[in-house]
């Protein structure tokens, strides 16, 4: 697992192949399609996130696209549109936007050519297994 710490902010994309935690700032797309993103209280993001599972306690502006399953907690602020086949949301949290569970394979194909047609412009930066930033 990988945390990135609050103090942390990154702009531009952000890979892991392995479970991650965010409590910084983000600004730009996040990819762990094999693993689980959890975006602590302090971390707000601003951009897709493409994971197996997605579990948000802080703030997020985007599309949150999940194989599994996006959790939506009491603390969590979240702006856009949700494609997961499971969708759990707090009663005490902020949703403003669409879900839309029966557009999951689109979503992802569509995810994965717009990331294959960064590549061809920019060759993605080497990847870390496991660090706490």
């Amino acid at each position: 697992m990988s945390t990135l710490g609050k103090t942390v902010s990154v702009k531009g994309e952000l890979r892991s192949q392995e479970d991650l935690t965010v409590e910084g700032r983000i600004e730009g797309p996040v990819w762990c399609e094999s693993g689980a993103v959890v975006l602590a209280a302090t971390a707000d993001v601003t951009g897709d996130i493409i994971a197996r599972d997605i579990t948000v306690f802080g703030r997020v502006s985007g599309q949150l696209v999940a194989t599994d399953v996006v959790d939506v907690r009491a603390s969590a602020n979240v702006t856009g549109q949700v494609v997961s086949k499971r969708f759990i949301l707090d009663a005490a949290a902020t949703f403003s936007g669409r879900v839309e569970p029966q557009h999951l394979e689109a979503a992802m194909r569509v995810a994965k050519f717009q990331q294959q047609k960064r590549d061809e412009v920019t060759p993605p930066a080497p990847v870390a297994t496991s660090a706490r930033i």
